[in-house]
């Protein structure tokens, strides 16, 4: 019996104004406090257009898009990866 690995996936990468982070804690509330990879700790919050569709847990990697007004304190949760997806990553060398 062959076994078939995995296709190749386009996964979805930080466009302009965005960041990847990781999830540290969750606050309640949709919000959550991310560790971005620029170095910085934001509480983000799932926008309402995806809070039904968006299931997230502490150590999730996502993508946020920081707030225009306080960029360095707050953003909002855009995409998170799944665990095929990471693997995808760590890979190619995106993520260690």
């Amino acid at each position: 019996m062959d076994v078939q690995q995995p296709e190749e996936q386009r996964i979805r990468m930080p466009r302009r104004g965005e960041i990847m982070g990781t999830v540290i804690e969750m606050m309640g509330g949709s919000r959550m406090t991310v560790k971005c990879f620029d170095g910085k700790e934001r509480l983000c919050r799932i926008p309402g257009k995806i809070k039904k569709k968006l299931v997230i847990r502490s150590g999730d990697y996502v993508i946020i898009q920081p707030w225009s007004v306080q960029s360095d304190e707050r953003g909002d949760i855009a995409y998170r990866y799944n665990s095929f997806q990471l693997d995808q990553l760590k890979r190619k060398g995106i993520l260690k």
